[in-house]
């Protein structure tokens, strides 16, 4: 491998020998050119000036050429490192190119993205692991608070034993978020597609968050064409709940949030809308990642997982998800999805 590897030409010299077969090709091309104008046409073009601007002519058009040729690797290289920058580690690159400096980028990029892949693996593997285990002693928490809030107590100790449970639910929300974001990262969701009403889900969605959006007195402008849906049921439930507990939280006092749904000719688009803050817009280019919170305070209840398992959902069946700020306030979440 060590003897292969010398024997390829460096960077520098392969630049050098092109850019002198250029100005040779060019300059013999020029005169041929020239010569055969003056013998068989009768122009006189054989100055040393007419040959000289053929020879600048041929070579810009070469060099435009081999430029092409010499750069399609760097191109593909940073396409590649593009896929890589949003999370895909699966790009291999291979190249016939024999620069020696050009296969060594090629196969440290190789090295990088399995070494990156492997630590994905390694993380998220843990992360479920360690999860799984939370949940025996978690739910044997909630189960003892429980029946300590059935007892006598004082005032105090209720109110220990609520803040015990309220703690003990949101681990739970967290750790199930999290073993459901790690199924849908190794896809071993069930596979089974049925097909259902995807406005009654919506519904269903509002329904199960009344409690919320009743606390807020937010009021709910909902529209929703009658549409079905062939994907997996349960997994397209937590994008709604998801999306509308997100518009809950941040949606002030008695605001607003409005749903949308309608079916186009080639795709299905929901629209979910809130009258909060909005989104600055460096925080929108992360809402989607992983464990990411635009509130660097923590003071809203949330773990940073919700719409990441929104995002990882609507990639295995085909969805779209972006968020934009509305002009006067709040934000809209667009999500389109594909029509069987």
């Amino acid at each position: 491998m060590k003897e292969k590897a010398k024997k390829k030409l460096g960077l520098r010299p392969y630049y050098v020998l092109i850019a002198l077969a250029e100005i040779a090709i060019g300059a013999v091309v020029a005169v041929l050119l020239s010569w055969l104008l003056d013998s068989v046409f009768n122009l006189r073009v054989s100055s040393p000036i007419w040959v000289l601007v053929f020879s600048i002519i041929l070579s810009c058009v070469l060099g435009y050429f081999l430029s092409i040729l010499i750069f399609s690797p760097i191109t593909r290289l940073s396409e590649a490192m593009q896929q890589v920058s949003r999370g895909d580690f699966s790009h291999q690159l291979e190249t016939p190119n024999r620069v020696r400096e050009i296969r060594e980028i090629y196969d440290n990029f190789n090295l990088m993205v399995q070494e990156l892949s492997a630590t994905e693996i390694i993380q998220t593997d843990f992360v479920s692991n360690v999860s799984h285990e939370f949940k025996t002693p978690i739910n044997a928490i909630e189960g003892y608070a429980t029946l300590l809030q059935g007892g006598q107590q004082s005032p105090e100790q209720a109110m220990y034993v609520e803040k015990i449970l309220l703690n003990t639910h949101r681990l739970n929300q967290l750790v199930g978020n999290i073993l459901l974001l790690s199924k849908v990262d190794h896809q071993s969701i069930d596979s089974n597609q049925t097909t259902f009403r995807l406005d009654e889900q919506i519904r269903q969605a509002i329904v199960l968050l009344e409690p919320k959006w009743e606390a807020k007195e937010i009021e709910l402008d909902v529209n929703l064409d009658s549409v079905d849906f062939t994907g997996n049921e349960s997994m397209l439930l937590h994008v709604w709940i998801n999306l509308l507990d997100n518009a809950i939280k941040y949606d002030p006092f008695a605001g607003m949030v409005s749903l949308c749904l309608e079916k186009q000719a080639q795709q299905i688009v929901f629209t979910i809308e809130d009258t909060g803050p909005g989104i600055a817009p460096e925080a929108q280019k992360h809402i989607f990642d992983k464990f990411y919170q635009s509130d660097s305070s923590h003071t809203t209840e949330g773990n940073g997982l919700g719409l990441a398992l929104t995002k990882r959902v609507l990639d295995t069946c085909g969805g779209q998800i972006w968020v934009e700020n509305l002009p006067e306030a709040g934000c809209r979440f667009t999500v389109t999805l594909p029509i069987a």
